[in-house]
C-alpha cells in the first residue's frame, strides 16, 4: 500500500519543513502540496523540499494551464526533477471557477484545455508515447526544454467529474480525484479504467490514489480543524464532487464568505454534519476502518488530505504509527 500526504499551500515554510521531515520519518512515500492562488508558491517551497530531504517523493498538486501557461509549468517540473533527484510528480487540472475569478480569469474548455496541456507536459517532460496528431496548434519545432529532465515527470491530472477522470485514463500518468465518501473508489476507478480501455493502455503502471481529507485528535477539536478547511474550500468544490453526498457548492456560501474575510469562529457556525461527512473524523481507528473499506474496493494507494488534525504534526505521529503499519501489513 503506497501512502501519501496533501498538505495546503497556506502553511509557513517553517511548519511545512516540520511536517514533511515528519511525514519522511514515518515511512510516507510522498507529499503533494496544493498551488492554490494567493497563498505561497508551490514551486519555490518544492525546491526548498527538495535541499532539506532525501527519500520521500514531492508533487504540486495542481498547477493549472489558465494562471501559467504549459510551457512554464513544464520548465518547473522538469527544474523540480532535476534539483529533488527524480522524486518529483506533476498535478494539473483545470482549476476552480471562483478561484481563478479572483484573477479575472474565465474557465474556457476545461476538458480541452486540459487534454492539450496534459499532452503538451508530457512530450515536453520526456515521455515518447504522445502522437503528433494531439499536440495542441501552438506547437512547434522549437517546442522543447533547452535542457532534457533527468528522468520522465509523472503527470496526474486533478480528477473529480467521470468525464475528466475518464480523459485522466486515457492521457495521464495518474490521476487525484478528491472521494467525497469511501464508497464511490469503485465508480471512480470504473472511470479512470474506462479512459485507460479506450487509450489501450497499461492499467498497472497508472497511479490512481485514494484521496480523502481526514482530521484525526479529540473529536471535538478535529472537527473544528476539519470545519476551519471546508468553510474555505468547500464552495469551491464542483457540483459532481458534491452531488454523491447530498451537498451543492452553494451549501457553502456563507461558510466560505465568512471563512475568505477571515472569521474562520463564524463560519464553521454553517458547517453542518453533512459537510463533515466529507471528510473522516477522530481516532486513528477510525481512519484505519475506512482506508480498510477502500484496499476492500481496490485501493492500492491512499492519500490522507488537510487538516490531518487540530494538531499536525502529533496527527501524522499517530498515522505513523498506527494507520501507516495496519495499512501496509493488511492482506490484500
Amino acid at each position: 500500500m503506497k501512502i501519501s500526504i496533501r498538505v495546503n499551500n497556506d502553511l509557513p515554510y517553517d511548519e511545512l519543513l516540520q511536517l514533511v521531515s515528519a511525514a519522511e520519518a514515518a515511512d510516507v512515500d510522498q507529499i503533494w502540496v496544493s498551488h492554490d492562488l494567493l497563498l505561497r508558491s508551490a514551486p519555490v517551497l518544492m525546491g526548498a523540499l527538495a535541499a532539506r530531504t532525501e527519500r520521500i517523493h514531492l508533487g504540486i498538486g495542481i498547477m493549472n494551464p489558465y494562471t501559467v501557461h504549459t510551457t512554464e509549468i513544464a520548465m518547473v517540473a522538469a527544474t523540480a526533477q532535476e534539483v529533488s533527484g527524480g522524486r518529483f510528480a506533476l498535478g494539473v487540472s483545470a482549476g476552480a471557477t471562483d478561484f481563478l475569478g479572483w484573477a479575472g480569469l474565465e474557465r474556457r474548455r476545461p476538458m480541452t484545455t486540459v487534454r492539450q496541456s496534459v499532452t503538451a507536459l508530457r512530450a515536453l517532460l520526456g515521455h515518447n508515447d504522445i502522437a503528433e496528431d494531439d499536440l495542441p496548434d501552438w506547437w512547434s519545432s522549437s517546442s522543447s526544454l533547452r535542457f532534457p529532465p533527468t528522468s520522465p515527470v509523472p503527470v496526474y491530472i486533478g480528477a473529480t467529474g467521470p468525464q475528466m477522470r475518464r480523459l485522466a485514463g486515457r492521457i495521464a500518468d495518474g490521476a487525484l480525484p478528491l472521494l467525497p465518501c469511501p464508497d464511490l473508489f469503485g465508480k471512480i476507478s470504473a472511470d479512470i479504467h474506462s479512459g485507460l480501455r479506450d487509450a489501450d493502455r497499461d492499467s498497472a503502471a497508472f497511479d490512481l490514489p485514494a484521496c480523502i481529507w481526514v482530521s484525526v485528535g479529540e473529536r471535538d477539536a478535529a472537527r473544528r480543524a476539519l470545519a476551519e478547511k471546508l468553510a474555505y474550500y468547500g464552495q469551491s468544490f464542483s457540483p459532481d464532487h458534491l452531488a454523491p453526498a447530498g451537498l451543492r457548492p452553494i451549501d457553502f456560501h456563507e461558510a466560505g464568505r465568512y471563512a475568505r474575510a477571515g472569521d474562520l469562529g463564524k463560519a464553521v457556525e454553517f458547517i453542518d454534519d453533512r459537510m463533515m461527512r466529507l471528510a473522516v473524523v477522530g481516532s486513528p481507528e477510525e481512519v484505519i476502518e475506512g482506508c480498510l473499506e477502500l484496499r476492500e474496493l481496490g485501493a492500492r494507494h491512499v492519500s490522507f488530505g488537510p487538516p490531518l488534525g487540530p494538531d499536525p504534526l502529533a496527527a501524522l505521529a499517530k498515522l505513523g504509527r498506527s494507520v501507516i503499519p495496519a495499512l501496509r501489513s493488511a492482506t490484500p
